[in-house]
């Protein structure tokens, strides 16, 4: 049988590499570490070879893994070069693209980092906000391209990218605080919040807000300084943070992911960051 390596699992191995390590190269490429090593097990399933052994906390490349990366390097040359060269017209220009503030810290990175290397002469300007800010009337028309949440049983026209679990929070090495749960919580208006507060008025069970903010690093500060948990979308979760299991809180539920895709100026580079922030979505 004729055998086919995945791209796109050569490139994860070859960014493992070059960034050092896998959380790294999560980071860069914009997937979670344990889609980093789902990947990297697949192509050395593959290949029936180890690419990687573990020194410390580090992956090193083994000797297999030092062979492949240069044909890899070449393999992944050619798939751009092809695809760069039948381009009849380079993607240029100036897109607007409004994101939430919580994948402004996870999801972001790896989409500028690498849609700016493939697509150099497209300038991207980001802003990150609550969804319910970026999809108001006032607002909307200021981005080309929007990421969003929203309600399983709101309509608001968007692409649905991802069906995503709501969870809660923490940090494993703080343990919860029976009552009143202390909680860590963007603004006003943030869908987390609301969220978390009708379950546990619904659950009857006694909570405090001890820390609000709008951006995620500041949450993820004040979690683990001990202060409270909070929740999120699965997908948004940084990697230095635990999901809470059995700890007798409410279930939170389903939020969709949306992407709006606006009729801009630029209708083609507008598509293909769509579809480009969808393929990192749907393999974190």
């Amino acid at each position: 049988m004729l055998k086919q390596l995945s791209l796109d699992n050569l490139r994860t191995f070859v960014s493992v590499i070059e960034q050092g390590g896998y959380a790294k190269a999560g980071d860069w490429i914009g997937r979670s570490q344990p889609a980093i090593s789902l990947q990297i097990k697949k192509l050395e399933e593959q290949l029936g070879k180890k690419l990687f052994t573990k020194v410390g906390q580090r992956h090193m490349p083994s000797n297999d893994g030092n062979w492949l990366y240069p044909k890899a390097k070449e393999l992944l040359a050619l798939n751009d070069a092809i695809f760069h060269a039948l381009d009849s017209v380079p993607l240029s220009g100036r897109l607007r693209l409004g994101i939430p503030n919580e994948f402004a810290s996870t999801l972001l990175p790896g989409i500028v980092g690498e849609f700016s290397k493939h697509y150099p002469d497209v300038s991207l300007e980001v802003t990150s906000s609550l969804s319910r800010d970026l999809l108001h009337a006032s607002r909307r028309s200021q981005f080309d391209v929007i990421l969003a949440l929203v309600n399983p049983d709101e309509v608001a026209g968007g692409e649905l990218v991802l069906e995503d679990d709501m969870i809660w929070v923490g940090d494993s090495a703080r343990p919860i605080k029976k009552e009143p749960i202390s909680l860590v919580l963007a603004p006003d208006g943030c869908m987390y919040r609301s969220r978390v507060i009708d379950q546990l008025k619904q659950q009857t069970r006694a909570w405090k807000i001890t820390y609000t903010n709008a951006d995620l690093s500041g949450l993820v500060a004040a979690i683990q300084q001990g202060l409270g948990i909070t929740a999120l979308a699965r997908s948004s979760m940084p990697e230095n943070l635990t999901v809470l299991k059995d700890s007798g809180l409410p279930n939170l539920g389903k939020v969709n992911i949306c992407l709006f895709n606006q009729d801009t100026q630029h209708p083609v580079v507008s598509r293909t960051l769509a579809e480009f922030i969808k393929s990192k979505l749907q393999h974190r």
